[in-house]
């Protein structure tokens, strides 16, 4: 099953870590970025993570429903059907859930698939994000600690934010300030709240300069080392090297020095959107430019039928998107990686 089982999800993850390669997590919202981004990760022969944040899910329940479970559960469904065409295999993941969303997302989710695991199928998802990071530390420990026994029963593997992510991402919003570097104190009262995987394994979005949006390269001012720091001083205090499986935020502008050390300090999962959004849409824009009397019905004619069909500039958009997630494979070190190869 091109879907990852929990067991492949795990096996995915160890192995890039083991390695030193990371999986870019491409956002989407439609069935067509779905199948780019899956798409993209068969071409650079790479497994890989599909994720769909709260805006996401609304969107793909219809624009005018906005359910962000029926959302999920659809674009689920879809994915569970259309990667079977594929060589690789794709987990899926829901971005971004800060604390007013939780109880209108992620934990209905997880509900879902407890209730799957209990028929002995799979879970819906493979993992599921909680973004505390609009609130206290003790706060955001406390809510991951029950979301992560509840994940952990479903199968599901939980990722948190330890730190604060600038910029702006579906409502979530921080000030750029001394806030992004997350400290060795702080990952030291994570692995003491959740411990080092024997409650579940989790994710961490350690936060070193990290701001969501689009930036020029340079822009954002990336600290890296901050990763190795916490890991080596937590590492050394509980006796295991590189104790987080580590998530890259808001990645956009970034140096490939920057992002690749950031995977030699343990960056298994990196998230992808703005990027592969522009890649999409550009495409679609040339077509539109370039064809404008076929796709208008300019001076009372008829236009070009083959020209609007959607499907004209939806596979040129496809093809645009696919290519920058193998792009970003490329740079993370996934291509060729796949357990399928």
């Amino acid at each position: 099953m091109p879907i990852a089982t929990p067991e492949v999800y795990a096996e995915m993850l160890d192995k890039a870590k083991q390695n030193r390669f990371a999986y870019p997590a491409i956002n989407v919202s439609s069935s067509q970025t779905l199948i780019a981004a899956i798409r993209g990760f068969a071409e650079a022969g790479s497994d890989g993570i599909v994720q769909v944040s709260t805006g996401g899910a609304e969107y793909l329940s219809g624009s005018t429903v906005k359910n962000m479970i029926t959302g999920s559960v659809a674009l689920a469904a879809y994915a569970h059907e259309v990667a079977k065409g594929f060589g690789v295999n794709i987990a899926l993941h829901t971005d971004h859930c800060p604390k007013d969303k939780l109880d209108g997302f992620v934990r209905p989710l997880l509900e879902i698939s407890a209730e799957r695991v209990a028929r002995g199928e799979n879970p819906l998802f493979q993992s599921h994000m909680w973004d505390g990071s609009a609130v206290p530390l003790e706060e955001n420990l406390e809510i991951a600690k029950d979301l992560l026994a509840k994940a952990a029963a479903a199968k599901i593997v939980l990722e948190i934010e330890v730190g604060v992510v600038g910029g702006e991402e579906d409502g979530v919003a921080n000030e750029i300030n001394d806030k992004l570097y997350t400290t060795v104190e702080d990952g030291l009262a994570t692995v003491e709240a959740l411990g080092a995987g024997e409650n579940g394994r989790y994710l961490t979005a350690l936060t070193f300069g990290n701001v969501h949006g689009v930036y020029k390269p340079g822009a954002v001012k990336l600290r890296p080392e901050i990763l190795k720091e916490i890991q080596d001083q937590v590492g050394a205090k509980i006796g295991k090297e590189r104790p987080f499986d580590l998530v890259f935020h808001g990645g956009s502008g970034s140096t490939l020095e920057e992002i690749r050390a950031a995977v030699d300090h343990g960056v298994i999962k990196m998230n992808v959107d703005t990027d592969t959004q522009y890649a999409f849409t550009r495409p679609a824009a040339a077509h539109m430019f370039s064809n404008y009397d076929g796709v208008l019905k300019v001076d009372g004619e008829v236009g070009n039928k083959k020209a609007y069909d959607p499907r004209a500039w939806g596979k040129l958009a496809e093809a645009g998107m696919a290519e920058r997630v193998a792009e970003a494979c490329e740079s993370l070190r996934s291509t060729g990686t796949s357990l399928n190869a």
